[in-house]
C-alpha cells in the first residue's frame, strides 16, 4: 500500500543525523492498506499520493493530496518531478505523519527516501 514517512521531530528540517541509517528506518517503514486504514482512521496519519495526476483523478484515498513523484513515464524514460520535496513541504511541515502511496509501492518508496532524505538535509525549503 505505501510507506510510512514519520515525524522528523522538531521544527525545522535540519535535525541530527549521525546515524543516518537508523533515522532512516525509523521514519521510513512499509504498511499494508489494512494497516494505512486503521492509522488514517487514528486521526493522526495524512495520505500523500504520489501517482501522476491523471492516475490520482481516476480514484484515490479520501482525503489524500496528490503530488507527482514522476511527471511522466514512458516505455524509455521517466521524468521525476524536479520539485517533488519543495511541493511536498508547502503541504506538510516536518513533524507531520504521512503514509506515502501510490500504485504498486515502487514510487511511494523512492518518494519516502526522498523525503527523509531532505528531512535529514538542511534545506530552506522545509518547514
Amino acid at each position: 500500500m505505501g510507506s510510512l514517512r514519520g515525524g522528523g521531530g522538531g521544527g525545522g528540517g535540519g535535525g541530527d543525523c549521525s546515524n543516518k541509517q537508523e533515522e532512516t528506518e525509523r521514519m521510513m517503514r512499509s504498511v499494508d492498506a489494512e494497516e494505512a486504514c486503521a492509522l488514517l482512521s487514528s486521526g493522526r496519519h495524512q495520505y500523500l499520493d504520489v501517482r501522476m495526476w491523471e492516475d490520482f483523478d481516476k480514484g484515490h484515498v479520501a482525503g489524500a493530496r496528490n503530488v507527482p513523484y514522476y511527471l511522466s513515464v514512458t516505455p524509455c524514460a521517466k521524468e521525476k518531478n524536479p520539485h517533488f520535496v519543495q511541493q511536498v513541504a508547502a503541504l506538510y511541515h516536518a513533524h507531520d505523519h504521512i503514509i506515502v502511496g501510490c500504485r504498486s509501492g515502487v514510487r511511494s518508496k523512492l518518494a519516502t527516501a526522498d523525503l527523509v532524505a531532505a528531512v535529514c538535509t538542511p534545506c530552506p525549503a522545509l518547514p
